[in-house]
């Protein structure tokens, strides 16, 4: 019998991680019947035996090497065959029917596209990192004033913040990241997925930028709630730096062109410089520390401005 929602999850050594999202997966079910697929990356096997052991009704995708996100999103899709599809990061838990509150909400209000929640901290404090607006020559420009860190949460200074909005009541954003964002299958298929030329960082925003250009208003659920150790699953702080940021110039090159992405990308490389330079006041930065992070960026711009290579179809 074909299910509600297939909920796809890719993981990459969160055998720390798996076990309460899963649980939370389960736990919160009410009406709404789910297909649950783990599509894990790991080098070691560490976390399919334990999911094999103890969530015996996980389907579980095991591709035998790291495919990055998208990828591995697309490939756990590839198995469903729900009503909708829901990305969800192994990192998270979800509370109060999540699930069934998403996706009776997506049904009542149909035409978004793409649908969020509201994430909050483990210590039960907002996490805005659900939604964000969308990337513009102005939000990049502010970036590279340093703006969007001295005005942070700035509507107009800092505009992908969203300003201090807490993400409790119904609101169309840009982008819903993918930590939490449901589609209907059909929606999906129609914009083809994450684009697989993104490796980790900036393949939600691409979506929602492509859902855009089809006339869809992806919009927040704040009813539907789920903790969210942001980062919690990632490698090092710089490491992920350097991917964010790979993400960002591949979103500038894929999606703008002429004196737009030369603009876009030299507000990058601006911003991070500026950062850098200020972080030489600081005593003995250490390189996951925030000074070392931005050092880092800074060396190795060559490399990340590069993006993930490619253009995205418009």
């Amino acid at each position: 019998m074909k299910a509600d929602v297939a909920i796809v999850i890719v993981t990459y050594n969160s055998e720390g991680h798996i076990a309460p999202c899963l649980e939370s997966v389960f736990a919160q079910r009410k009406f709404v019947s789910q297909q649950v697929i783990v599509v894990d990356n790991s080098p070691n096997e560490r976390t399919v035996d334990f999911i094999r052991a103890n969530f015996p009704e996980v389907e579980l995708v095991v591709p035998g090497a790291n495919l990055g996100f998208a990828k591995g999103v697309n490939l756990g899709v590839k198995h469903s065959d729900a009503e909708f599809v829901l990305l969800l990061n192994p990192d998270t838990i979800l509370l109060e029917n999540a699930v069934d509150v998403i996706v009776d909400f997506a049904r009542k209000n149909p035409g978004h596209g793409l649908y969020g929640g509201r994430t909050q901290t483990p210590e039960g404090d907002l996490d805005p990192s659900s939604c964000w607006g969308l990337p513009s020559l102005w939000s990049l420009g502010m970036f590279a004033c340093g703006l969007t860190t001295f005005a942070s949460g700035n509507p107009w200074l800092d505009p992908e913040s969203l300003g201090k909005w807490q993400r409790d009541t119904v609101r169309e954003v840009g982008v819903i990241t993918g930590c939490f964002l449901l589609a209907t299958t059909a929606v999906w298929n129609e914009l083809g997925g994450l684009d697989e030329r993104y490796f980790m960082y900036g393949e939600d925003a691409d979506l929602a930028m492509r859902a855009h250009r089809a006339g869809y208003r992806p919009v927040i659920c704040p009813d539907a709630r789920l903790v969210h150790e942001d980062g919690g699953c990632s490698d090092t702080p710089v490491h992920k730096m350097l991917l964010l940021f790979k993400g960002k110039a591949s979103l500038v090159r894929m999606h703008w062109n002429g004196p737009a992405q030369s603009l876009g990308l030299f507000f990058l490389a601006a911003g991070a410089g500026l950062r850098a330079a200020l972080s030489q006041f600081k005593s003995s930065p250490n390189e996951n520390g925030s000074a070392g992070r931005w050092q880092t960026l800074w060396r190795e711009r060559k490399d990340w401005l590069q993006g993930y290579g490619g253009r995205a179809a418009n």
